[in-house]
């Protein structure tokens, strides 16, 4: 063994070392992800997706922000595929997908866990109905009872609003397609498309181009109880709590509030200014001890 070079090996000096230490603690500082005292941040991804759904998931966010200090941030992300709501529930339950907002029904609440706070204040279940133009002065003449029946409605076989109308003794054609509904009604093969009061003219606006002959309704309106949900998987209870908990403290503060109105603010002004005949439905699919929807921020 060489005795010499053991005895002369270089070292660093402590100052030397003390600068690689502050090197990789900067390095880490801006580039490690985000953190909070509740960990690293988590991804969520969510259904359904688009421009009509843009607000739920704008509460889903001021919701989960109002608990970051406890539970650290969220990044959530649309489920990338065009899937129905049965496929969107069964990827929910798979836990493919994290979160889903959706209207309630019994069946549903077996399957998955909603956070029982209705994040759309009964809004959708006041329904506008989406007609052909050289319709509407037909439409307008009828009372309920002819209303019931000389119209045929359109609807997705999958919405949780299908066995409203049709225990209601609505006619009803379906599809499992929503972007073919448009279609079939542009063609006749239905007269009306209930869509709820945040949802009608958006769509129309959206579609302007492609069927022009389509408009809003001007002297009818449906009403069924139809409380939107936020719903996890149902071993997600932690989960659940969280956003029950931001939803809670959204609305002590009037965040949440304030969220509703800058979104629907158009069609609560609209609203206030029309004379509908409203045809209230009862709701004979909601789980029992469903509290009413608080209607007083947007119709009263």
């Amino acid at each position: 063994m060489n005795t010499q070079s053991l005895t002369h090996r270089p070292t660093l000096h402590p100052l030397s070392s003390l600068w690689f230490v502050v090197v990789a603690i900067l390095w880490l500082s801006l580039f490690a992800p985000p953190t909070s005292a509740a960990g690293h941040e988590t991804t969520l991804q969510y259904f359904p997706s688009g421009p009509i759904y843009e607000y739920r998931w704008k509460l889903l966010e001021l919701a989960l922000s109002h608990t970051r200090a406890t539970d650290g941030p969220v990044h959530l992300v649309p489920y990338a595929d065009e899937i129905t709501q049965n496929r969107g529930m069964e990827l929910l339950q798979s836990g493919r997908i994290n979160v889903i907002a959706l209207g309630t029904n019994a069946e549903r609440e077996s399957l998955m866990l909603p956070i029982k706070i209705d994040i759309l204040r009964g809004i959708v279940g006041f329904r506008l109905l989406v007609i052909r133009a050289i319709d509407q002065p037909r439409i307008a003449r009828m009372d309920e009872q002819a209303l019931r029946k000389q119209l045929t409605f359109g609807l997705n076989s999958q919405w949780a609003d299908l066995p409203i109308m049709q225990a209601s003794g609505f006619t009803v054609v379906t599809s499992t397609n929503y972007e073919n509904l448009f279609g079939m009604l542009a063609g006749g093969r239905f007269d009306a498309f209930p869509r709820g009061l945040n949802e009608a003219a958006r769509e129309l606006d959206e579609r302007k181009s492609r069927y022009p002959q389509l408009v809003v309704e001007q002297s009818k309106a449906l009403f069924f109880p139809y409380p939107v949900y936020f719903w996890v998987n149902k071993e997600d209870a932690a989960l659940a709590r969280r956003i029950e908990r931001g939803l809670n403290l959204s609305l002590a503060d009037g965040s949440f509030r304030k969220l509703f109105e800058t979104y629907h603010s158009n069609e609560i002004a609209a609203l206030a200014k029309e004379h509908r005949q409203v045809i209230r439905l009862a709701n004979p699919v909601l789980p029992p001890k469903t509290p009413e929807s608080d209607t007083s921020w947007w119709w009263k």
